[in-house]
């Protein structure tokens, strides 16, 4: 179990989960369950690209700041969003004062009711990106594929932007579209439990 870590509570855990306290929340509860909601969906792609060049600590920190900045992650709202909203943005100390990070995601909010519209969802158009069994790698071994590299593509080319194929990859790990836990992991087999369950979108 080397690339496990025990936790205060005595359970096997990914490497990564004891980097910082509120970590411990965020690996057994979220990174890795099966997610079909589009917002939920949309603040996850918005977040990765946030990351981008950061810790996730950093973003995690800042989360309920970016959901109040950003609508919760409404893309309908986002999509709305004007040169001064952007400006209030860059002053907001509370995220990530990017300016290309906040236009990528005013302009993917747009991109993404475009998607929504054609695909009928945003969670149907990723989920089709699931790869197959034979494709996995070990878990926690590689920081892009061959499905986050055709992801990103497709998603540039409908114009997103912060989409790289090593974000990608992230997304998919945290959205559930990959178990990426590791072997010995105590919750890997409760994911792979909630992705058996998952009624995935069409």
């Amino acid at each position: 179990m080397s690339e496990t870590t025990l936790g205060p509570d005595g359970k096997h855990r990914c490497r990564w989960s004891d980097a910082a306290p509120e970590f411990i929340d965020y690996h057994d509860n979220e990174w890795g369950f099966p997610v079909g909601d589009d917002h939920k969906l949309f603040e996850k792609i918005c977040l990765e690209g946030f990351q981008s060049g950061l810790s996730w600590r950093t973003i995690l920190a800042k989360r309920e700041n970016f959901r109040a900045a950003f609508h919760h992650f409404d893309y309908d709202k986002v999509a709305q969003f004007t040169d001064a909203d952007r400006d209030r943005l860059l002053q907001n100390p509370g995220i990530i004062r990017h300016r290309g990070k906040i236009e990528a995601t005013i302009n993917n909010a747009k991109r993404a009711q475009e998607l929504v519209k054609r695909e009928g969802s945003l969670a149907a158009f990723i989920w089709r990106y699931e790869p197959r069994e034979d494709e996995l790698a070990a878990p926690q071994t590689l920081t892009t594929s061959a499905a986050s590299i055709r992801l990103s593509k497709d998603l540039k080319k409908l114009g997103w932007k912060f989409v790289g194929p090593t974000t990608m990859f992230a997304l998919m790990q945290a959205m559930g579209l990959i178990n990426d836990h590791v072997e010995g992991c105590a919750i890997r087999e409760k994911v792979e439990e909630a992705r058996k369950a998952f009624k995935r979108p069409e």
